[in-house]
């Protein structure tokens, strides 16, 4: 069989999620370049949107630096975070396990509802104390026992909150980092001048990269753009504003601005790997930790936003540069997630001493371009409220059918409490398919309840202080802050 019948054999078949459909020039051999250790590039984003890389086809974000990464590399068209918010999947990135199995299913340290209908899960007593537990084996934790150097630039948001301190159980540095740089986002109007930390983040990721650029090397730069608050500098701020559309519901001019200022810094850290003559042994990620803020800016085509389960609020960019292996302008269909990147990288280290309850599958086979991966779904567990979501919920995706399941109707007793899509023929989730494909449904619906079962994931409590009157959680936040035409204020 020539290798492109057999690429085009492994296309999406049935329902099954182990498909894959590749394009480019991949007739040449994938066996990668004779390596010691391969240095690591992790760049996370926060809360960006599907919709914001400019490889996408949207033209309105100017993401240049992060489109470098894609066209030299393989973009994932289908790559959702394991959550729709960014403690859980930072999570599962970090331990290739899932949100659900860990028991970090929301932001930490979430927020209460007391009088909405159902009760959120119990907070587990480590993440009261210490955060991410300290047993989990984590990313850094794996490279390091390989040799490498490890540094974190950035965000982390897996400890019991974010007053970061050296050695402090809970924070990176007792997580595997060696290099330790934390912040996080800017508190409401604070001045534009690198509000973010996007600079700085660089900074010290660049730094990191010179001090180590004879050994190998994990750099975690994990930023807070675009988080709120919206903050950036006026001068640029202004250039999008001036653009063609900016105050279509899809374009945020400060947005534009926040994603500008962090890619300028991405190709920074790409232009040092050139100059350091690293660039043909560094793979380079980056990716978002969950979809954007949809009353900030819209998800089109895509339905919903951060804190929901519809595809804009777990659909998120991906994509990996790996010179010698993955051929530039690879496109890759097949369903991936946050749990994915742990035994990605187990595998690139030939790592064999893994727990037997990790949830990702290895990527190697797609970023190899040799196969599909085996794996029939994928699913999700959200049992929270959250001040700009919409309603806890669970779901599972199969093949193109995705099937959310709403905990408020599900735990009140409501005969079939889910919606079904197609997600590849409807992104924008408006056509529900129950009705018209109910044995689906219905096998998606006992698939999802048994994974949770398998996981052990925390389900919501009927509340029996619910108070209609008292459950407008969706607008106002626990600080206060409320929506004011679109932004939060």
């Amino acid at each position: 069989m020539q290798r492109r019948d057999f690429l085009s054999g492994i296309g999406k078949a049935g329902i099954g999620l182990a498909g894959v459909s590749l394009f480019g020039n991949m007739l040449q051999s994938c066996s990668p370049p004779k390596r010691d250790k391969w240095n690591v590039v992790f760049i996370l984003a926060d809360d960006m949107a599907w919709n914001q890389v400019n490889y996408h086809g949207f033209g309105f974000y100017e993401t240049p630096n992060i489109d470098r990464i894609a066209k030299a590399g393989m973009q994932f068209t289908d790559a959702y975070s394991a959550a729709p918010v960014c403690s859980p999947t930072r999570a599962s990135i970090m331990t290739g396990k899932n949100p659900a199995r860990l028991h970090i299913t929301d932001y930490i340290p979430g927020a209460p509802y007391p009088y909405a209908r159902l009760l959120n899960p119990e907070l587990p007593e480590v993440f009261k104390t210490v955060g991410l537990p300290l047993d989990e084996r984590t990313l850094a934790e794996l490279f390091k026992d390989h040799g490498y150097a490890t540094g974190h630039f950035g965000k982390w948001h897996l400890s019991k909150d974010k007053d970061y301190e050296l050695g402090r159980p809970g924070d990176p540095g007792s997580q595997g980092f060696d290099d330790v740089f934390t912040c996080d986002k800017p508190e409401f109007g604070e001045p534009p001048n690198d509000a973010h930390k996007a600079v700085a983040i660089t900074e010290h990721s660049l730094r990191f990269i010179e001090e180590n650029k004879n050994k190998p090397f994990f750099c975690y730069v994990s930023h807070s753009v675009v988080h709120r608050p919206l903050i950036e500098k006026p001068e640029l701020i202004q250039k999008y504003k001036d653009k063609p559309y900016s105050k279509d519901p899809v374009n945020n001019p400060i947005m534009g601005a926040m994603i500008e200022r962090m890619d300028t810094g991405i190709g920074r850290i790409l232009d040092k790997l050139d100059e350091l003559n690293l660039t043909d042994n560094t793979i380079v990620i980056f990716y978002s930790d969950n979809g954007g803020f949809e009353q900030q800016q819209k998800q089109d085509p895509l339905r919903g936003g951060k804190a929901m389960l519809f595809e804009g609020g777990i659909k998120v960019p991906l994509c990996i540069k790996w010179p010698g292996v993955i051929n530039p302008g690879t496109v890759c269909n097949a369903v991936v997630t946050s749990d994915d990147f742990f035994p990605t990288f187990a595998e690139l280290l030939s790592e064999k001493n893994l727990p037997d309850d990790i949830d990702g599958v290895s990527l190697m086979p797609l970023l190899k371009q040799q196969s599909g991966i085996d794996r029939e779904y994928i699913c999700w567990h959200y049992p929270h409220y959250h001040h700009l979501g919409y309603k806890p919920a669970g779901a599972i995706r199969q093949g193109n059918y995705k099937l959310i399941e709403w905990f408020e109707e599900s735990k009140t007793g409501k005969e079939k409490p889910y919606q079904l899509f197609n997600v590849e023929n409807d992104p924008s989730e408006v056509n529900d398919l129950k009705e018209y494909l109910p044995e689906l449904a219905e096998e998606l619906f006992e698939k999802l309840k048994a994974w949770r079962k398998k996981l052990g994931a925390q389900e919501m409590p009927v509340n029996p202080n619910y108070d209609p009157s008292k459950a407008d959680w969706r607008f106002i936040d626990r600080k206060g802050y409320t929506i004011v035409d679109g932004v939060v204020r």
